[in-house]
């Protein structure tokens, strides 16, 4: 009898349960973000979690079966992000024969005036231009192996799928650094993730606007020499230029995020600005693709630059720190 009032039960309410199951299921996600915000991770130093462990087998076993449990957590992260990468990287292909092209305007004279006599014209001749002035420079490049325009295309695809999944990739490292953050650090720093993709955007357009344009005529006549570039080479210059570039346009974003943490302050970054100029240079001779001292010194620029907007960054970053101190 109780079977049968609870199928009879089930059957009258089923209208209203599928009606209700959207309400239910945002009502649920709604509670879980709120929690995510609010939840406030157990304050353990190092040092006391190292000693737990020295001196107790059990809380060894729980730390290193805590250890499994991010690395595993990491494992999903990691798999989302080049999930969306491959996403965005087979999006790209469908204009990558475009986007060839523009990466292959610096190779023609007065590129920077060229550009931005552009937008002075109505945007149909504007594109119309821009592509012409991309042939011009494609057929400056000479192919000599079969498949170098496939790894080409491959190449500029990956590089405007990185750009587009950037979002994605940086949601993906905020939820996994997140749950050890107080709530207002994990708020301020979700507020970064829009902030992250766009220094990386003006990075790429950094390079392309301002790099590229001054380092790629200089080097096709450069001692005066007849120059016939392979596609793979070019390339491979320009997508590490703009990959790298973009990535450095986010050291003051990065560096911004750890003072306002406590983890580092402006006068230390101030005081070892000899350290950071080094460790920029061994950075900019391993991502450039080319042995010659220009494009390495056209990767330390902007990175140098950066470092000091990071420290003027940093100092605004303690300075909010001690205000938010103060009134707590």
């Amino acid at each position: 009898m109780k079977k049968s009032l609870q199928t009879l039960w089930r059957i009258v309410t089923f209208p209203f349960r599928i009606v209700a199951a959207p309400f239910l299921w945002l009502w649920r996600r709604l509670g879980a973000v709120r929690g995510f915000f609010t939840e406030v991770p157990e304050e353990v130093t190092l040092t006391d979690t190292l000693g737990e462990a020295i001196g107790s087998r059990d809380a060894l076993m729980r730390i290193l079966s805590g250890l499994g449990e991010h690395l595993e957590a990491l494992r999903k992260h990691l798999f989302r992000a080049l999930v969306a990468l491959g996403l965005t990287t087979a999006v790209s292909f469908t204009f990558a024969n475009q986007l060839m092209a523009a990466l292959a305007v610096p190779l023609g004279e007065d590129t920077q005036v060229q550009l931005f006599q552009l937008i002075r014209l109505p945007p149909r001749e504007a594109l119309a231009q821009f592509l012409r002035l991309g042939a011009e420079g494609l057929s400056k490049l000479q192919v000599i192996e079969p498949t170098e325009s496939i790894g080409v295309f491959m190449r500029v695809s990956l590089l405007a799928g990185v750009a587009f999944a950037m979002p994605w990739i940086v949601l993906e490292v905020y939820l996994f650094i997140a749950p050890g953050l107080m709530p207002p650090s994990r708020v301020r720093l979700l507020l970064a993730i829009p902030a992250a993709s766009l220094m990386f955007i003006l990075g790429l357009i950094f390079t392309y606007l301002v790099m590229l344009p001054t380092a790629v005529p200089f080097l096709y006549a450069f001692a005066g020499f007849r120059a016939a570039w392979r596609p793979s080479a070019y390339f491979a210059l320009v997508t590490g230029l703009m990959f790298w570039i973009g990535l450095a346009f986010q050291m003051p974003l990065v560096l911004y995020a750890l003072a306002d943490v406590g983890l580092i302050r402006a006068r230390q970054l101030a005081e070892q600005w000899r350290v950071a100029v080094i460790v920029i240079a061994i950075i900019a001779a391993a991502v450039t693709p080319t042995v010659d001292p220009v494009n390495m010194g056209l990767v330390m620029l902007p990175m140098i630059l950066l470092y000091a907007f990071s420290i003027l960054g940093a100092a605004i970053a303690e300075r909010g720190r001690r205000r938010r101190a103060t009134t707590g």
